[in-house]
């Protein structure tokens, strides 16, 4: 049984930074691509960041373009998000998701599989 746990998240201040982590198990992921995506209240689900197997394909949402930086390390199937100047409006439930398959688009239904999510909460 596939599984993708986040951890990271949490409480933080305007312009600080924090990093994401989701470990993936039960699956190979080390062909697909893995991602991040955010769902504020109210809003739709968000793709934040993408990568491809080897790391050499990243998206990145303009929203957060230039203070995010989204990795992978294949032997431990796991991908990170690091996130840096966040804003209150980046305030969010932050998703991991994956694919075992080469995925190139921006639609959730290319990720067949899905973490619980983890709450990242910006204050000033």
């Amino acid at each position: 049984q596939v599984q993708l746990g986040e951890s990271g998240g949490g409480l933080v201040q305007v312009g600080d930074s924090l990093t994401l982590s989701c470990a993936a198990s039960g699956g190979t992921f080390s062909k697909g691509t893995m991602a991040w995506w955010r769902q504020a209240p109210g809003n739709d689900r968000e793709l934040v960041a993408s990568i491809n197997y080897t790391g050499g394909w990243k998206y990145y949402s303009q929203s957060m373009k230039g203070r995010v930086t989204i990795s992978r390390d294949n032997g431990k199937n796991t991908v990170y998000l690091q996130m840096d100047s966040l804003k209150l409006e980046d305030t969010a439930v932050y998703y991991c998701a994956a694919t075992t398959a080469i995925y190139y688009g921006g639609s959730p239904s290319g990720f067949p599989y899905w973490g619980q999510g983890t709450q990242v909460t910006v204050s000033s």
